[in-house]
């Protein structure tokens, strides 16, 4: 499967909704403590973790040569 921004953002967006949605399900939080500070660092750090892993696998594929 080839992954374009289309389809990394689409993945990345379902990630981070499964996530908040599930918490919101599961009262653990109040759901303005959810919206307002767990989403939003859901979502940094989930930046965080695809920039690594594209430049991870940039370093792979370039390694391999």
């Amino acid at each position: 499967m080839e992954f374009d921004l289309t389809k990394t953002a689409v993945i990345f967006v379902a990630i981070i909704a499964v996530g908040v949605g599930g918490l919101v399900a599961s009262s653990v939080m109040p759901v303005n403590v959810v919206m307002m500070m767990v989403a939003p660092s859901m979502a940094v750090f989930g930046l965080v973790c695809l920039a690594l892993g594209v430049k991870y696998g940039e370093y792979r594929a370039t390694a391999a040569r």
